[in-house]
C-alpha cells in the first residue's frame, strides 16, 4: 500500500490520466477505433528526443556548457542574467524539464558561497520561467509542441510565425526582471569535471539530429527506434533506463480519454462550443489546474484552430506550480536545499509567473 501511495504521489498526473482514460472506456467500449487514437509518431520522437538528451546530460556537455559561461559572472545581477539566459535558449533543444533538471541543482551549488536566500529563490523562479517560455520556440521544446505540431501539420515557418511575438517579449520581461536582482559581488567557482567523452557526444547529438529529422519529415520516424537501439547497445546500455516512461504513459492514456470523448456527441459537442473562438484563454485556463500538456492533448481533438491552442498552451505553462509540471522540478529542488522558505519560494514564483501570464496573454490576444 505504501508504494501504492509514493507511485500516486510521484506521477500524480499519470493516475488521473489512468483513471479518466478507464472512465471513459465504461462509455464506449474498447473496438478496431481504438487502434487510431494513439499518435505512435509523436511517442517515438519522444522517446528518441527523452533517450538523446539524457546521454548528453549524463556525459557533462550541459555543466561544461554553463561553467564557460559563467567565468565572466561577477555579480549576482549578471549571474541571474546568465542562467536564465541559457536556461531560456537551452529549452529550445533539449526541453524545459531537462534544462531545470540540469541548471537548478548548479543554481543551488553557486549559491552556496552567496548568502542571499532571496537572490535565491528569484534566480531559480526566473530560470524556471525561461526554461517554459524559451521551450515554446520550437516544436522540440517541450511534449505539447511536438504534439501539437504533428497533429495540425505546421510548418516549422507557421510554427515560428505563431510562436515568436510571445517569445521575443517574454524575453524582454525576464531580461528586465533580472535588473531586480542586486549588484553584489559573488564568487562562481568552476568545479572539477570529467572529460567528456568525445565518441559518447557524437552519438548521442547524432541521434539528436535523427530525431529533429523525422519531426521535420526528412527521413522516416521508425529511424528514430533504430538509431536509438544502436546507440544504447553500443554505447550506454543503461540510456533506454533513462527515458521517462511516466510521461509517455500519461500521453497514451490521453489520447484513450480524448478519443472516446470524441465519440460522445453531446459532450463533444459542449467542449467544441466551449472552445469556439476562446481556445487561448481555455487553454491557458485549464492548464492551470492539470497542466499544459494534457490540457494540450485533450483539448485538441475539439478545435481546428491549432495556432490559438498553441499558444496557449505555452502560455498556460506559466501561473500555478502545476501549469507546467517543470516547475514542480525546481520547487522540489529548492525545497529540499539547507535553508529553503518554501513560503517565500511561492510567494516570488506567483508574482511573476501570474505577472508574466498577465502581460503575454493580453500582449497576444491584442496581436
Amino acid at each position: 500500500m505504501q508504494k501504492i501511495v509514493q507511485f500516486i504521489k510521484a506521477q500524480p498526473v499519470l493516475v488521473i490520466a489512468f483513471f479518466a482514460a478507464a472512465v471513459s472506456v465504461i462509455f464506449v467500449p474498447p473496438d478496431t477505433q481504438y487502434a487510431g487514437y494513439v499518435n505512435t509518431r509523436v511517442l517515438i520522437q519522444l522517446f528518441g528526443l527523452m533517450a538523446a538528451v539524457s546521454g548528453v546530460r549524463a556525459i557533462g556537455v550541459f555543466d561544461a556548457a554553463a561553467a564557460t559561461l559563467l567565468r565572466r559572472a561577477g555579480t549576482i545581477r549578471r549571474l541571474g542574467l546568465i542562467l536564465t539566459l541559457i536556461c531560456y535558449f537551452a529549452s529550445m533543444l533539449v526541453t524545459n524539464d531537462v534544462v531545470l533538471l540540469t541548471f537548478v541543482p548548479l543554481t543551488l551549488l553557486l549559491f552556496e558561497r552567496i548568502p542571499d536566500d532571496r537572490s535565491r529563490i528569484f534566480v531559480i523562479v526566473l530560470e524556471t520561467a525561461a526554461a517554459n517560455l524559451g521551450s515554446m520556440l520550437t516544436p522540440v521544446g517541450n511534449p505539447q509542441n511536438l504534439y501539437l505540431y504533428d497533429t495540425f501539420n505546421l510548418s516549422a515557418g507557421t510554427f515560428l510565425r505563431i510562436m515568436l511575438p510571445s517569445g521575443i517579449l517574454s524575453l524582454i520581461c525576464l531580461i528586465l526582471l533580472t535588473l531586480l536582482l542586486p549588484r553584489s559581488a559573488c564568487q562562481t567557482e568552476e568545479r572539477k569535471r570529467s572529460p567528456i567523452p568525445k565518441d559518447k557526444a557524437i552519438a548521442y547529438l547524432l541521434l539528436f539530429a535523427v530525431c529533429l529529422a523525422t519531426v521535420f519529415q526528412l527521413i522516416p520516424v521508425w529511424s528514430v527506434l533504430v538509431m536509438t537501439a544502436a546507440v544504447s547497445m553500443v554505447f550506454d546500455h543503461s540510456l533506454l533506463k533513462k527515458v521517462d516512461y511516466s510521461l509517455l504513459a500519461t500521453f497514451v492514456c490521453f489520447f484513450v480519454l480524448v478519443g472516446n470523448i470524441a465519440r460522445i456527441e453531446p459532450v463533444r459537442n459542449s467542449i467544441a462550443e466551449m472552445l469556439d473562438g476562446r481556445e487561448l484563454l481555455v487553454t491557458a485556463l485549464l492548464s492551470q489546474f492539470i497542466s499544459n500538456v494534457p490540457a494540450a492533448v485533450m483539448l485538441a481533438g475539439f478545435t481546428n484552430n491549432g495556432s490559438a491552442l498553441l499558444l496557449g498552451a505555452n502560455l498556460g505553462g506559466l501561473g500555478t506550480l502545476i501549469a507546467s509540471l517543470a516547475s514542480l522540478i525546481s520547487f522540489q529542488f529548492y525545497r529540499k536545499a539547507p535553508g529553503a522558505h518554501t513560503g517565500r519560494y511561492f510567494a516570488v514564483f506567483s508574482a511573476v509567473n501570474f505577472g508574466m501570464l498577465a502581460v503575454l496573454l493580453l500582449a497576444a490576444m491584442l496581436m
